[in-house]
């Protein structure tokens, strides 16, 4: 073919025109999905409440969704507590079995202390030494939520607290279920009585 006859074929270029490029029929597109009549033109109406209806689906999946993850949310909060809940009860179990080992060992230093006399005779050093290292293992275990339970000759008897082996008669009735004397020391944990003090009450003659 010529150059002639080419210029006959292709379209004369017009100044100031621009060419309409086709669409790309492959491309991906936003395009809402219409209704159309019997006519083949667009039902707006219909359009509408295919819309109204797809949106109210959307919105009911979104909030199934949403449940769901508020489950799982939920879920997983529950599962960190009881985690953190059996944790610090495996903790605490372990604790009380330590300190119960220990019970003798505070056992021994009471009846040590308990006898001042014989105490007081005891070399000043050696006697301070052995009082700095009771000190030092009552706040570890203070530390650890461990705590004497508090209980002094004449308070009330209580049997939350206090452990009766002992009764001694009296005559007089202010002292009656009071406490006449601690046999032995009794211990808390974290406010749970681990092991209540022994004592001697005060009971009126019969």
């Amino acid at each position: 073919m010529t150059d002639e006859e080419k210029e006959k074929t292709e379209p004369e270029a017009i100044p100031g025109a621009s060419i309409d490029v086709a669409p790309d029929d492959s491309a991906e597109s936003d395009v809402v999905e219409f209704v159309f009549n019997d006519d083949g033109e667009e039902d707006i109406k219909a359009t509408l409440k295919k819309l109204r209806k797809d949106l109210k689906e959307a919105k009911a999946k979104e909030a199934e969704y949403l449940a769901a993850l508020q489950r799982e949310r939920a879920d997983f909060i529950n599962y960190k507590k009881d985690e953190s809940s059996r944790s610090s009860r495996v903790k605490e179990i372990a604790t009380e079995q330590f300190v119960e080992e220990l019970l003798p060992v505070l056992d021994a230093y009471d009846l040590a202390f308990a006898n001042k006399e014989a105490w007081e005779k005891v070399e000043k050093n050696w006697r301070m030494g052995v009082e700095y290292i009771h000190q030092q293992l009552l706040k570890v275990l203070a530390e650890n939520g461990v705590v004497p339970i508090t209980v002094n000759v004449g308070d009330m008897f209580d049997s939350n607290f206090h452990e009766p082996i002992e009764t001694v008669t009296t005559d007089e009735l202010s002292q009656d279920h009071t406490i006449a004397g601690i046999i032995q020391q009794g211990y808390k944990i974290n406010d749970r009585v681990l092991r209540p003090a022994r004592v001697r009450v005060y009971g009126m003659k019969h």
